[in-house]
């Protein structure tokens, strides 16, 4: 099975999701640091839909001037060039399976997609 994780390695859920990730084996896994390469606004609108959430829902509020910007209640266009210029604005971790996306928060979400 391929996972690919939008991971932040200072974020103790990523980092979690992702030992869950290394440690099945069988996983061929690609780690995108998103800070350092963040999705396009158009990865993010794919992720999230295969995800079923809005790209609201996968907006990082805590530590984030999302709030202030008017974010949470600004249409999807906006929050995802947000997201994409501004990648500390995305929730995270994301892993995509060819089973699914999920934003996985708790780390054990991860599981559904497996």
């Amino acid at each position: 099975m391929k996972a690919t994780i939008w991971h932040n390695p200072k974020c103790g859920t990523s980092r979690k999701t992702l030992a869950i990730l290394e440690n099945l084996g069988g996983v061929e896994l690609t780690v995108v640091e998103y800070l350092k390469d963040p999705p396009s606004a158009g990865k993010l609108a794919q992720l999230y839909r295969d995800a079923g959430i809005t790209p609201q829902k996968g907006l990082r509020l805590r530590g984030t001037d999302a709030a202030e910007r008017g974010l949470p209640q600004a249409d999807d266009a906006t929050v995802l060039a947000a997201m994409a210029a501004d990648p500390i604005l995305i929730e995270r971790p994301l892993v995509e399976t060819d089973k699914g996306v999920r934003l996985c928060r708790p780390q054990d979400v991860v599981l559904e997609i497996l």
